[in-house]
């Protein structure tokens, strides 16, 4: 009679822990080709009823997700390690779920803020835009970039400024130095060129530029957890 009991209860208990497992088995992200290759945390689906289409389904993508990027506007950004200049880069490659789902579509835009940070510059994302126009709010980075140019009066600029988006801070602070009034390479963009004049006005002869190669520097890293609907 005793061991029957215990047969009973071990019995209750092994399916208990069944149905648990079976009613919240998390769904995977891949860590191969479309997504990142760290060791992988889960993402999380929510689910929806039976009747509910596919992308009714929501799951979070957890933090520490990498999710890389590229900027096709131009080759490299060249900022001052003092200057904060808005800029958009898009998704490169489909990010999905292990059973196919598309978590965030290539192509989708990804806004945010190249920002000083310890020396360098660093992509702080505050939206995603997806391919179908909704958009969500984003926590991610890249990490610093402190790969760094200097200026000086009488030396060509021509190598740091070819094919190179220039924020409007570096801008100016190039013209000072070298006397160009007019930046004829590269692509100048919105931004605080405060910090340049500030530097100019103290009289000072050279600049220090950061310059950022998007396509390599800025994969970013989620801070926190991104829900999104399954495409």
């Amino acid at each position: 009679m005793i061991n029957l009991r215990r047969w009973k209860s071990g019995s209750a208990l092994v399916v208990a822990l069944g149905m648990t497992a079976s009613t919240i088995a998390p769904l995977s992200v891949p860590a191969a080709a479309d997504a990142q290759p760290a060791p992988y945390t889960i993402a999380q689906l929510f689910p929806s009823s039976p009747s509910s289409p596919s992308y009714n389904r929501r799951v979070a993508i957890p933090a520490g997700t990498r999710i890389p990027v590229q900027y096709s506007q131009a080759e490299k950004v060249v900022v001052l390690p003092t200057e904060t200049t808005p800029l958009t880069l898009t998704v490169a490659r489909n990010i999905r779920s292990s059973s196919g789902g598309l978590l965030i579509p290539a192509g989708s835009e990804i806004r945010g803020q190249l920002r000083p940070s310890d020396g360098g510059s660093q992509f702080v994302a505050n939206e995603i835009v997806f391919t179908d126009g909704s958009r969500l709010g984003l926590n991610a980075e890249s990490k610093i970039v402190r790969t760094t140019r200097e200026v000086q009066p009488g030396v060509s600029t021509d190598a740091i400024l070819k094919g190179a988006a220039i924020g409007s801070g570096a801008a100016a602070a190039i013209s000072g130095v070298t006397g160009n009034r007019r930046i004829t390479l590269g692509k100048v963009l919105a931004g605080t060129g405060a910090g340049a004049l500030g530097g100019l006005l103290l009289g000072k002869r050279r600049a220090d530029v950061v310059v950022v190669n998007p396509n390599s520097d800025l994969e970013l890293t989620l801070n926190s957890s991104l829900t999104v609907a399954v495409r």
